[in-house]
């Protein structure tokens, strides 16, 4: 037997339809935020995400699946959403289409990385990019389409966490504070910390490990060596978010884990996932769309992790809904067959998803198969309802019978 590689996951016919859910509402909370889909190759070449995440980050150091195609050329699958869209938009000339644009997709992306609760290496991802202005209003646009897309979701305990990492002059000095300061702390840090500190200081923040979060509670605070502009930005977005009345807290630990990534940044978090409590992240990217090859361009987005979504929505008891088929025709006999299929044909022409048996059971197990569908209904065929043209409807969750012609079966069902 083959096995699925590590890392992986099987969505099976019975989860599925929590994915079509969850999908489908993230689809309506775009539409409601005139943000339009934007579908990019699954995989891109790697310079791609050397220029944009940067090659000191762990994505991309540790964690990208990077290998030479037929002709030579260093290709790696996305392990991230935002990058590609920027490609799409410098390729494509998109700033040519009226701003600002808002964009979401629903990806697959791929990380090499220990695999755990709702971390897989290949993983889901809903994600938001809104290219256009530097305004602090797009920062709150987007807050609020991320806010209001958990909210669909039935996740509306997450606490939103809020930061400004300011622009590339800000964080030369902040870096250089960070790195005085924990340099008479690394004999204690863990050896990812170790690594951190010449190659990504600002992610010696985002450590996990209970002694490092410790030493790092007193390492100097971003906020404080924000330049005007960039104070003057997060403060105004701080006053849009009181007045909108989404609830926040300030926290100068969020850094997020990529260099693209300049002022604004945020989290909505949960305590109910373990460890990994990160649900949504996001923030503004001014310097991306240059760094590719385009013009200096305002933007901002969020993405999700949808494993994650989706375990926090089961802890939750969110109904998924129904799922299965309106109508089973069972028949009495396998030369009654044919006729049953006609009877279903007849039935999804009508909008009426329907089913019936072909593999020879007996009438008990076409029952319980019915049963095993979801079926809402049965309708069963014999000699004499073809002679008839009458059937019986029976409703398979109290048995309850009505009896009609076999051309009303469709307007019967509707009826219900």
């Amino acid at each position: 037997m083959i096995n699925i590689p590590k890392g992986t996951k099987d969505v099976l016919p019975g989860e599925s339809h929590k994915w079509q859910y969850a999908e489908g509402k993230l689809r309506k909370v775009a539409a409601l935020y005139n943000a339009r889909e934007i579908r990019t190759p699954t995989f891109e070449h790697t310079e791609l995400f050397v220029r944009s995440i940067g090659d000191e980050t762990d994505v991309v150091s540790k964690e990208m699946y990077t290998f030479e195609d037929k002709g030579g050329r260093s290709i790696t699958l996305r392990p991230e959403g935002t990058a590609p869209v920027a490609r799409s938009y410098v390729e494509n000339a998109l700033d040519s289409l009226s701003l600002p644009l808002k964009t979401y997709y629903l990806i697959s992306a791929f990380r090499y990385e220990r695999p755990q609760a709702g971390r897989l290496r290949e993983f889901h991802q809903f994600g938001v990019e809104i290219y256009g202005a530097t305004s602090p209003y797009l920062d709150l646009d987007c807050i609020s389409f991320a806010y209001d897309a958990l909210r669909a979701l039935g996740l509306d305990n997450v606490r939103l966490k809020l930061n400004s990492i300011g622009c590339s002059d800000c964080r030369k000095k902040y870096v250089e504070a960070l790195r005085t300061y924990f340099a008479d702390h690394l004999e204690d840090m863990c050896g990812t910390c170790k690594e951190r500190y010449g190659r990504n200081a600002l992610r010696l923040l985002d450590c996990k490990n209970p002694e490092c979060k410790k030493i790092a509670e007193g390492a100097p605070v971003i906020l404080d060596y924000l330049c005007d502009d960039c104070k003057a930005h997060h403060e105004k977005l701080c006053g849009l978010l009181d007045a909108s009345g989404i609830p926040y807290e300030v926290d100068a630990g969020i850094v997020r884990g990529l260099d693209y990534y300049t002022r604004t940044v945020f989290e909505f978090v949960t305590d109910e996932l373990g460890a990994q409590g990160t649900v949504l992240g996001g923030g503004r990217y001014d310097d991306l769309v240059q760094s590719i090859g385009g013009k200096p361009t305002g933007c901002v987005g969020f993405a999700m992790g949808m494993e994650r979504a989706l375990m926090l929505m089961e802890k939750h008891g969110v109904d998924f809904g129904r799922t299965g088929i309106d109508v089973f025709v069972i028949s009495q006999s396998p030369e009654l067959e044919g006729a049953c299929m006609a009877i279903v044909s007849d039935l999804r022409k009508e909008g009426i998803s329907a089913d019936t048996e072909m593999t020879g059971r007996s009438m008990k197990a076409q029952f319980k198969y019915a049963d095993k569908q979801n079926a809402a209904y049965a309708v069963v065929i014999g000699g004499n309802e073809l002679e008839t043209q009458r059937v019986k409807i029976k409703r398979l969750s109290d048995g309850k019978e009505e009896e009609c012609g076999m051309n009303e079966i469709a307007a019967r069902i509707k009826e219900n």
